[in-house]
């Protein structure tokens, strides 16, 4: 590990030094890509400079225990810096994982209402507020692509794009069925209801990931249906795009312009051709640890809202929380984390059970 580290630690100075080079200067291209290299592997760097200083110390302090004079205080801080040497051990490995080649990516958020008729779709709304408040507090964008509405005013399926720094790394672990228990607006006796909603995150396909063959689709044209504007729903706008050899069937009527709606379609049926490749390429590697998407993992129950306790709970780690509007609102990052920590623990396990 340690060699390794070094190797990453000898081309962090490399690159620096490439960065101030006139001829990398001038060339954009290769500005911005050594650029992204070098943000790439600068926590690593950094954990590593710190954990070797942190050595260095340790080491002093372990000739100091000969020195009656400096004993008492060597040692209390030799054993503070073997805890801290421990953990940024514990960080290195897991810093030094392999990249999920995703992470970087943009995100395709899909929401579903479930079981629960109306107050499953109110649900699948207050999902969607929540995910779009999230991506506010971190300065991402959340486009609509898709969005069908129930009678009451929630959602039955939305499809959102969400835009940023690092947005499919933050929210991979989200997929899943996700149950909230309250008491619904339309309950007149005040009974306790169990609804859910599904979430799918799927990392947004660009054109180099997935080539899509024109000779492979059926796409129709029709009228939009569902409420709207009066152009929308008199023209034949609305576009159902079908991939002949998946069977995948995208349809997109939100926008008056059929070619827009043509176009979303497109980003939609390119995300789920992707996360289908990926699934396919996780199934033969049999690496469950490493298949957190598309793994059959949204079949099951990750996590509840519970209204009434006033607590949400993430079943997979045994996490739990109150305050349910601050998370409505989008404040649950300390939950993210508690989520990505358990599964990169996980994935630790899994490369050090294949050494």
């Amino acid at each position: 590990m340690f060699q390794k580290l070094e190797q990453v630690d000898a081309r962090y100075r490399e690159l620096d030094g490439l960065l101030c080079d006139p001829d990398v200067l001038g060339d954009r291209e290769r500005y911005h890509k050594l650029s992204k290299e070098r943000a790439d592997i600068a926590d690593v760097v950094t954990t590593y400079r710190a954990y070797r200083d942190l050595v260095g110390r340790i080491n002093d302090n372990r000739e100091l225990l000969n020195d009656p004079e400096m004993r008492e205080l060597a040692k209390a801080e030799l054993d503070e810096d073997l805890l801290t040497k421990d953990d940024l051990e514990k960080r290195l490995k897991i810093l030094l994982l392999p990249k999920d080649p995703n992470d970087d990516k943009n995100v395709m958020l899909e929401l579903r209402a479930g079981t629960g008729g109306e107050e499953a779709s109110l649900f699948a709304s207050d999902l969607l507020r929540m995910y779009s408040r999230f991506a506010e507090r971190h300065q991402w964008k959340t486009e609509m692509l898709s969005l069908s509405q129930s009678s009451s005013g929630g959602i039955k399926e939305a499809i959102a794009l969400i835009s940023g720094d690092k947005v499919y790394s933050r929210l991979k672990f989200e997929s899943g069925v996700h149950r909230v228990q309250r008491v619904p607006a339309t309950e007149s006796q005040g009974r306790i209801h169990t609804s859910t909603a599904t979430v799918a995150v799927l990392p947004e396909a660009e054109d180099v990931d997935v080539q899509i063959n024109e000779k492979d689709l059926k796409i129709d044209v029709m009228r939009a249906g569902g409420p709207g504007g009066q152009s929308v729903n008199t023209t034949d706008s609305a576009v159902r795009i079908t991939h002949i050899p998946s069977g995948m069937v995208v349809v997109c009527q939100d926008e008056k312009s059929q070619h827009k709606n043509k176009a979303k379609a497109l980003r939609i049926l390119r995300s789920r051709l992707l996360e289908q490749e990926q699934q396919k390429q996780q199934e033969e590697q049999r690496d469950a640890r490493r298949a957190q998407v598309g793994s059959g993992e949204r079949s099951e129950k990750i996590r509840t809202y519970n209204f009434p306790q006033d607590r949400l709970t993430d079943h997979r780690i045994g996490f739990s929380r109150h305050n349910l509007q601050a998370v409505l609102d989008g404040d649950f990052t300390d939950l993210l984390d508690a989520v990505r920590t358990h599964f990169q623990a996980e994935a630790l396990r899994g490369s050090s059970d294949n050494e």
